[in-house]
């Protein structure tokens, strides 16, 4: 993500580092948080502590220091990462909603690969790309989104048994005592909570089969006032209901009932914004899940989608949408494919900020690192919605183009990294304002 930096640009993100220096508080920070943001939006292959430290030090024998300062803020140092994410978010959903409003709340998972398996959750599991199994750490995502636009704002590491459950890896990783084994579905609930209390503005929770087939997630969503469009797995059973609610025949499974579904599925294309071009063929339904507890009722009625991929002749993927009866065919088709968009937005985060790039192996490490990045493409994400807003009506002001953020440390940023150093940091902000040669 290319950001062009205009004066205008340059004092909004001084501003807003400044608020993030107010969370932190301790000088020292400040300027750690300032040297490791600055080295994940500028240039370089590898976003990692060392040679962020490398870039930053016009002074190699200074290096070690800066390298030792960057890993302490990151794995030892104990500010919160709760509030700075919390600004992020409501920073750039401020710009975000001007134009458009939260549609929806998407849980995803993104892998984060290593090699050895000292890294704090690693082991070998499913990426959730392809569902190949690899060495790993897996992230778990909530990103809010409107129509044109897509913003991480938490991040919640999931811990196997093998970790939670074992002294001797907690101690190595510092995990914190309050902190044991959550299944993928309580960590997303978790995130969900928090965003709550914060007074996020609501969309429809959509996330995957790994957390869809969880009728206790569902339900949860559902105490907690919110929709959901969410996948199911090929299993799941389910009772077709008519228009006056009233049940169709026995329980199947959602294959079944899209096999015998099979002539009402229409191809349907739709053009949407950043997403692409939406080609398939869906049916939908309404059901109502079968709940399998032994005199339990059945869970309340809702609709079920169904997608036949394009030459394909049974359906593949298959999503329950609690939206109201009068919901069109194209506003849940819409929805369920604001998933395969966060994919998108994560790869960006690795490309571009280095999000899997963090190479400590602590619980706090992990989670301040994500957290830098999410306050970075916060702030890329704004500008982004800023820009496009003015493409119609452009200001004088902006048309004169300082730089873009790609360079290491690039010019424009020397105001805001001057904030936050301390004076024995200076030389890291003369190098900031000295231009590199082409």
């Amino acid at each position: 993500m290319t950001l062009i930096v205009s004066g205008t640009t340059e004092n909004r993100m001084a501003e807003y580092l400044a608020k993030v220096g107010d969370i932190l508080g301790n000088k020292r920070r400040r300027a750690s948080f300032a040297l490791y943001a600055m080295g994940l939006m500028g240039d370089g292959e590898r976003k990692s502590v060392e040679p962020i430290a490398v870039r930053a030090c016009a002074d190699p024998a200074l290096a070690d220091a800066f390298h030792q300062r960057l890993t302490y803020f990151l794995s030892e140092s104990e500010w919160s990462d709760g509030p700075m994410r919390r600004l992020a978010a409501r920073y750039a959903l401020h710009e975000m909603t001007k134009q458009e409003c939260v549609s929806t709340w998407i849980i995803n998972e993104t892998a984060f690969p290593k090699r050895g398996k000292h890294s704090v959750g690693v082991q070998r599991q499913s990426t959730g790309i392809g569902r190949k199994i690899a060495n790993c750490q897996i992230g778990i995502s909530l990103s809010v989104a409107t129509r044109s636009e897509h913003l991480p704002i938490d991040f919640e590491l999931y811990l196997p048994h093998c970790w939670s459950d074992d002294p001797v890896r907690r101690g190595e990783a510092h995990i914190p005592d309050d902190v044991g084994f959550q299944t993928r579905p309580e960590l997303a609930m978790r995130m969900i909570r928090r965003a709550l209390a914060d007074e996020v503005p609501v969309g429809v929770v959509v996330a995957d089969a790994e957390y869809g087939d969880s009728r206790v997630f569902r339900r949860d969503l559902r105490q907690h006032g919110l929709d959901y469009a969410v996948g199911v797995h090929v299993h799941t059973t389910v009772r077709q209901v008519d228009e006056d609610g009233e049940r169709l025949g026995q329980p199947v499974t959602v294959a079944e009932l899209g096999h015998a579904m099979k002539a009402e599925f229409r191809k349907v294309s739709l053009r949407d914004g950043h997403r692409g071009q939406i080609r398939s063929r869906y049916a939908s339904c309404r059901v109502r899940p079968v709940n399998h507890v032994a005199g339990g009722a059945d869970d309340e009625e809702v609709w079920l989608l169904m997608e036949t991929a394009s030459g394909g002749t049974a359906p593949c993927r298959f999503w329950l949408v609690s939206l109201p009866r009068d919901a069109t065919s194209e506003q849940l088709i819409r929805l369920v494919k604001d998933h395969d968009w966060t994919e998108r937005v994560h790869k960006a985060l690795k490309d571009e900020l280095g999000l899997d790039h963090f190479e400590g192996r602590t619980y706090r490490g992990w989670h301040h690192h994500v957290t830098v990045a999410l306050v970075c493409f916060a702030f890329l994400v704004a500008e982004r919605v800023r820009i496009s807003c003015r493409r119609c009506r452009p200001e004088k002001e902006d048309q004169s183009i300082a730089s873009a953020v790609r360079a290491p440390f690039p010019p424009v940023l020397n105001q805001p990294v001057s904030v936050f150093l301390p004076s024995r940091c200076d030389l890291v902000a003369q190098r900031a304002a000295t231009p590199k040669a082409p």
